[in-house]
């Protein structure tokens, strides 16, 4: 149709128009990753989130705060009503 009128894309062209569709499609791809990994965690929960209140009564065992048994006791309140994450 345009003849030989120099409307035809160059080897430069197709090699920008496929990096810049891969880079396009790489970042929609990590914004849907980012989207559904936030929304699978749920609400203010994080792995650190849900370890924290164990760390904090080993701290206080370790300072001689807590005895054994009352150490011990706690632990198993605790895991014995942990909430169930995905994945372990």
């Amino acid at each position: 149709m345009y003849g030989n009128w120099g409307h035809d894309i160059s080897t430069w062209g197709y090699v920008w128009l496929t990096a810049s569709t891969v880079v396009f499609w790489g970042v929609i791809g990590l914004v849907a990753f980012a989207a559904v990994r936030a929304v699978s965690r749920g609400p203010g929960r994080s792995r650190e989130s849900v370890a924290q209140p164990e760390r904090l009564l080993a701290e206080r065992f370790a300072r001689g705060e807590l005895d054994d048994d009352e150490y011990r006791r706690r632990i198993a309140v605790l895991r014995d009503n942990a909430p169930l994450t995905k994945g372990g």
